[in-house]
């Protein structure tokens, strides 16, 4: 990992990324004109999918920050100024790095960038695109899951809290499966925007509930194939684990 700064455009990104690409991996057109957009989603914004596999070795998705409520109807994109390290894209980025080297099953950090216009600033983020996933909700709403499905959910929630983050927008839409329905299979947690370091574990339950009522809200609003059993099964996902860590440390 290392950190760049040209006038007040400050780069953070993976040591695969060649510096001087840094200026334009943030510009749509420019990926548009080497013909490398695989596909987009809206959200806030437009995530761009990028294939990029022969440059850092993933395909990516490239995100650019926008404020939601009814700030976000007046000032979209603008951010208040404390200091790059601070700023929302290097604050994921740094927190991604540190789940993905400790083998936590998320997306893999490759660039941010941080504009400083005044007092202000705007920000954009680099992922790894996770290759032969689906939102997890786009699945339920064609069919149930195993409880191994739900087992392995549970888990990597778990391995989450074991590191201390709290995922402040944990819901069933942050839910990736990779290669579902196969002995592959893979769950991966994404969009850790504002998300952070956590002490203690009071704070552990209120994450789960809201997951759990996010859930609620997919079976009344898309149908999904959602049951008390399925929860029964994720919540024994990360009770297992999180009693297996407990006795380590307890050994240890």
């Amino acid at each position: 990992m290392y950190q760049q700064q040209h006038l007040t455009t400050f780069y953070l990104a993976d040591d695969a990324v060649n510096p001087a690409d840094l200026p334009n991996l943030f510009d749509a057109t420019f990926w548009q004109a080497k013909d490398r957009v695989a596909g987009s989603a809206k959200g806030r914004g437009t995530t761009w999918f990028l294939r990029s596999n022969d440059w850092w070795g993933v395909d990516s998705a490239l995100r650019h920050y926008y404020r939601g409520g009814l700030v976000g109807k007046v000032n979209p994109d603008y951010f208040l100024w404390q200091g790059e390290r601070n700023a929302r894209s290097f604050a994921e980025f740094r927190l991604l790095a540190s789940l993905h080297t400790q083998g936590i099953a998320v997306p893999k950090p490759i660039a941010a960038r941080v504009v400083k216009r005044g007092l202000f600033y705007q920000a954009d983020l680099l992922t790894e695109r996770i290759a032969n996933a689906q939102d997890l909700t786009a699945i339920l709403q064609r069919q149930s899951l195993p409880e191994t499905s739900w087992l392995a959910i549970g888990e990597l929630i778990a391995k989450l809290h074991a590191a201390q983050v709290n995922h402040t927008d944990l819901n069933a839409h942050n839910i990736l499966l990779q290669g579902q329905g196969t002995p592959q299979e893979k769950v991966f947690l994404i969009d850790f925007d504002k998300c952070a370091i956590a002490l203690g574990d009071s704070w552990k339950q209120g994450n789960l509930e809201r997951l759990a009522r996010s859930f609620h809200k997919e079976v009344a609003r898309m149908g999904i194939h959602f049951s008390p059993t399925d929860w029964q099964a994720l919540q024994a996902g990360y009770d297992t684990f999180t009693q297996q860590t407990t006795q380590k440390e307890l050994k240890g």
